[in-house]
């Protein structure tokens, strides 16, 4: 009788808990895949913004953040993404234009940008500078400017990602603009023999360049951190370039159609919180939004900074950027 009642009560008490899982609101956020992969900073992210909603966070992904805006734009108001995390400046306007997101409503003062922030439909959550990150131990010479890259016949060989795809690929067709202009596709033409590929995302690139298919691939100046705290190796660096670095700022927003629209303001409110904000270095491998109380990691400290940020405003990108993918296609395709 008494293993019966025992049995009983224990059956009920799963039931219980089950009734319990099956109603915790699920907040779904959609992301590019590094973020929430295996090394990025999802997992932390997750569990830290769990232990304070009583919800689940469920991360849907796409390669990048051109790739995030196409979904978007695939699947409009019928979308379930209640946040995105992950598109960036050079899209922003495009972004807007969806009609998909709704205000932020989170106190963006006393931001650590190198820019001024005022935007109440996008928070940023880190940034960073575009840079060609190469070995010190196999290039000893790296090029002291994007036109020395560029003009350089002899020059070393690179892997680009495709911006019509790729942040960092549409951050290099900006910054070639920036320093070109009208003369932006002669410009590719002059590089196109030492492109080794155009990959489709960051992840691809950045993989090829470590299996020594190039001298250089486009990345970012705080990717040389991951190589000294995870590796415990200081002979991959990022080129300093005397024109300047185009700049990279990342994005949240919430969608208007969220069926979650409590849990969507309080995570929007979380990411510039500490406990999200200390992830981003050394999970994201970028800068944060807001410096952590605890400062940046050593490794950061000795990265390249950029004298000049070099920067496109996003309307200007909504409006050029079919006539320079254009030209960078006639270039190299050739």
């Amino acid at each position: 009788m008494l293993r019966r009642l025992l049995l009983t009560l224990a059956t009920l008490g799963l039931a219980t808990g089950l009734a319990q899982a099956q109603t915790k609101p699920t907040l779904t956020v959609y992301t590019y895949s590094s973020f929430a992969g295996k090394y990025g900073p999802g997992k932390t992210v997750k569990e830290r913004f769990e232990a304070t909603c009583g919800c689940e966070l469920t991360w849907v992904t796409a390669e990048d953040a051109g790739s995030l805006l196409g979904r978007l734009r695939l699947e409009g108001e019928n979308t379930k993404a209640d946040v995105v995390v992950g598109l960036d400046m050079n899209l922003m306007a495009e972004a807007k234009s969806l009609n998909l997101f709704a205000p932020h409503g989170v106190n963006d003062r006393d931001l650590a940008l190198p820019i001024t922030w005022s935007d109440s439909t996008f928070l940023p959550f880190d940034w960073g500078y575009y840079a060609f990150v190469y070995d010190a131990n196999k290039l000893a010479h790296p090029p002291k400017s994007l036109k020395e890259l560029v003009e350089d016949p002899n020059g070393p060989k690179v892997v680009l990602q495709d911006p019509r795809t790729s942040a960092p690929g549409l951050g290099l067709l900006l910054w070639m603009q920036k320093i070109y202009g009208d003369q932006a596709g002669a410009a590719w033409g002059k590089l196109k023999p030492r492109i080794v590929t155009f990959t489709k995302g960051w992840s691809e690139a950045y993989g090829l360049f470590l299996k020594g298919e190039a001298d250089m691939v486009m990345s970012y100046t705080t990717s040389p951190a991951y190589h000294i705290v995870a590796e415990k190796k200081d002979n991959y660096k990022a080129a300093a370039f005397t024109e300047g670095h185009y700049l990279h700022v990342e994005l949240a927003g919430m969608t208007r159609t969220t069926k979650q629209p409590d849990l969507a303001k309080q995570f929007m409110a979380f990411i510039l919180s500490e406990p999200f904000q200390s992830a981003m270095p050394e999970g994201n491998w970028m800068m944060p939004a807001k410096t952590p109380a605890s400062g940046l990691p050593d490794a950061f400290r000795t990265l390249v900074q950029p004298d000049k940020a070099l920067l496109f405003t996003p309307e200007e990108v909504q409006q050029n950027r079919r006539a320079f993918t254009d030209a960078w296609l006639n270039a190299t395709a050739r």
